[in-house]
Parts: C-alpha cells; sequence; structure tokens
C-alpha cells in the first residue's frame, strides 16, 4: 500500500482485529523492500529474513502507539533502521575472498581450507526482490541497487553511514526525510552522506553490465560458459573471460586473478566428463547465476555452489562461485537432482521468505574425482 493509501486507511479509522489480520495487509506490501534493505545493510539474506521478521514484530507491538505523524512506510523504515544497527553492533563486515587478501599466484598449489568461521557475504535471490518492483523502470533501478560489487563495498561503511547511503543514494529518499527517520538535522545527513560517498568511490569497482533475463546475448554468454564448464572444455571458458577476470569461492578464501592462471585452476576442478556435472539458470543481485550440481556415488547429482556472474561487454568479468548448501533452499533449489530432465528453482516465486518462518503473532493466517 502506497503512504497515500495508508493515510486514507488511517482517515477511515479502519479497526485493527485482535489476530493483527489488518496489521498484515498493511504491512505485507512493504515485506520484499525491507528484506531487500537489511539485506544491503547486513550482507545475508539469513540475517535479512531475521531482522525483518524482528522489524514486524515490533511495530506490532507499538502499532496502538503509532499515530500516522509519519508514513507507515517511514515507520517501518525507522524501525527496521533501528534493528540493523543494533545487529551491526557486535558484527564485523562480511567480505568475499578479495576483499581480505590478495590473489593467489600460484594455481598449482592446494588451496587455503575453507574458513567457515567466518561471515561471509551471501548472494540474494533476485525474485525476493525484484517482484515487488511496480514498473520496469523500477526493476532495473532494484537491480543495480543489488549488486554484489555494492553490496561487498558497503560493508565497508560504518553502520550509519551505510544507512544513510542506502535511504539516499540507492532507495532515493529526500535528505529531510533520512533526517526525519534519525531525528537529526538535514546537515548532520548531508555529512553523513559525504563521508559514505567518498569511501564507496575508494572501494567500488567499476560498473558491470545490467543484465536483462530476456536478452539473448548476455543468455547466450552464459549458455556457452555452461556448456564449456561442463565439458571441461578450458580454453573455451578462457576465451570466455576478460584478460583479469576474478574467480573467487567462498568460504574458501583463496581466489584468482586474471584468466590464465584460473583457467589453470580450473583444468584440475572441473569434472572431466560432461555427465558428472549438471548446471541450473538462476539469478541473484540483478545478476546471471547458474547452480552447479556435481554426481556422487550415488549416481544423483548433489548441489554443489551457486556461480554469480558479473559481466563486462561480451564477456565475463568475475566469477564469484559461494560454496554454501543453506543458499540452494534460499534460490528454491533441490539438494539433489532427479536423474533426467529439465530443473528450475521451485516456490521461490511466491514466498517473501527464502527459508520457513518462524510463528509470528502478526501473520493473519574440490579436485577431480
Amino acid at each position: 500500500m502506497s503512504d497515500d493509501g495508508w493515510e486514507k486507511a488511517m482517515d477511515r479509522e479502519e479497526p485493527m482485529t485482535s489476530g493483527g489480520e489488518d496489521f498484515a495487509r498493511l504491512t505485507d506490501p512493504f515485506r520484499h523492500e525491507l528484506l531487500a534493505y537489511c539485506y544491503r545493510m547486513l550482507g545475508s539474506v539469513h540475517d535479512a529474513e531475521d531482522l525483518v521478521q524482528e522489524t514486524l514484530l515490533r511495530a506490532w507491538r507499538s502499532y496502538s502507539g503509532f499515530q500516522g505523524r509519519a508514513s507507515l512506510r517511514t515507520w517501518l523504515y525507522r524501525i527496521a533502521t533501528n534493528v540493523c544497527l543494533r545487529a551491526l553492533e557486535n558484527r564485523g563486515r562480511r567480505p568475499l575472498p578479495s576483499g581480505l587478501n590478495g590473489p593467489a599466484e600460484d594455481p598449482d598449489t592446494p588451496v587455503a581450507v575453507a574458513s567457515p568461521e567466518v561471515a561471509w557475504l551471501q548472494p540474494m535471490p533476485e525474485v525476493l526482490f525484484v517482484s515487488a518492483a511496480p514498473d520496469p523502470a523500477s526493476v532495473v533501478a532494484s537491480r543495480a541497487g543489488m549488486r554484489l560489487a555494492l553490496i561487498a563495498a558497503l560493508q565497508y561503511l560504518p553502520a550509519r553511514q551505510r544507512a544513510v547511503l542506502i535511504l539516499r543514494d540507492v532507495l532515493g529518499w529526500r535528505a529531510s526525510e533520512v533526517a526525519e527517520l534519525f531525528e537529526v538535522s538535514i546537515a548532520a545527513v548531508n555529512s553523513l552522506l559525504q563521508r559514505a560517498r567518498v569511501r564507496l568511490e575508494q572501494d567500488t569497482p567499476g560498473e558491470d553490465e545490467l543484465f536483462e533475463p530476456t536478452d539473448p546475448g548476455r543468455r547466450a554468454l552464459l549458455d556457452r560458459y555452461a556448456t564449456a564448464f561442463q565439458n571441461a572444455d578450458i580454453a573455451e571458458l578462457m576465451r570466455l573471460l576478460t584478460a583479469d577476470a576474478v574467480f573467487e569461492m567462498p568460504p574458501i578464501p583463496t581466489w584468482f586473478a586474471g584468466r590464465r592462471t584460473i583457467g589453470r585452476f580450473l583444468a584440475t576442478r572441473v569434472p572431466a566428463t560432461p555427465a558428472d556435472l549438471r548446471m541450473v539458470p538462476a539469478a541473484a543481485n540483478g545478476q546471471p547465476a547458474l547452480a552447479t550440481y556435481r554426481r556422487h556415488d550415488d549416481g544423483l547429482h548433489h548441489a554443489h555452489s551457486i556461480q554469480v556472474f558479473t559481466l563486462a561487454a561480451e564477456h565475463i568479468a568475475r566469477v564469484t562461485s559461494f560454496h554454501d548448501l543453506t543458499l540452494f533452499a534460499t534460490f528454491g533449489l533441490p539438494g539433489a537432482l532427479p536423474e533426467a530432465g529439465p530443473v528450475a528453482p521451485t516456490g521461490a516465486g511466491n514466498r517473501t521468505s527464502s527459508r520457513p518462518v518462524r510463528p509470528c503473532v502478526i501473520a493473519s493466517s574440490e579436485r577431480r574425482r
């Protein structure tokens, strides 16, 4: 519901039911954008889901004191911001491997042991934030504000600067609106924003291409990559990468730069038999992705990784291969594939949360084997 719609509902003095059904009806339209906001703040789709739940629970508990002086949307963002800032008090930033150290120089040496103790940056399934956009222009803007490079760079900002920059530069709020939300002066907001912009310019690489799922050229590029990867065609993979391409694999801290180095690394990792590997198209953070499955001894293809691609012109500039099996459920993908037949994400498009929702009172109803 728009702010105007909320104000009209207040004018009509629509009653709230004891079960919170009206509250759920009024707040449900904001769930997707609140989830995207919390994700930008935290860098974790799982944490973002938890914080949206907490935001709505707090809003429901304090709803009787809401007097409509601000719009419902602004009020919810104020609660979400406070929840996120509190959550960030004792947490470090969520990095990618390329944000922790330099690239490995020798692809023939063993990679470092995975570091599960590090809270790594996570990708966000596109369906969880794009489906709420009302028009094509908003969809493009939404994708641009979710790029992995941007989310990674935001992690370097202090929490309050991070929130101000997201609200002003990503969501397009006016300085006066942000000042009202933080209960500070417009000058204070502008100061926080300026410092955040300077830091972000230092840490954000150049813009990669926005990818439209219907773009035949970009889809063909990903099809070529998937075919080459499945066939262990290293020469073709190298032709698809930019000269300075990056390949990283969180939670493994080792990463590689340069297509020749990446090619040497993949030559000893990609299965030699095409039947050992299957890849399912996906989308994350406004970028194309492929879910990778590898065949185990039981004959089934089991979840292995989700590769998210950064495109540059007619090539691939970065492959971020997330080796986190919990992400498959987040993307609505099975943990193992049937023996034959195409597979697509199931159910993710109809959910506002990618994990089972906890009871809430506001609810209305490696090397080649």
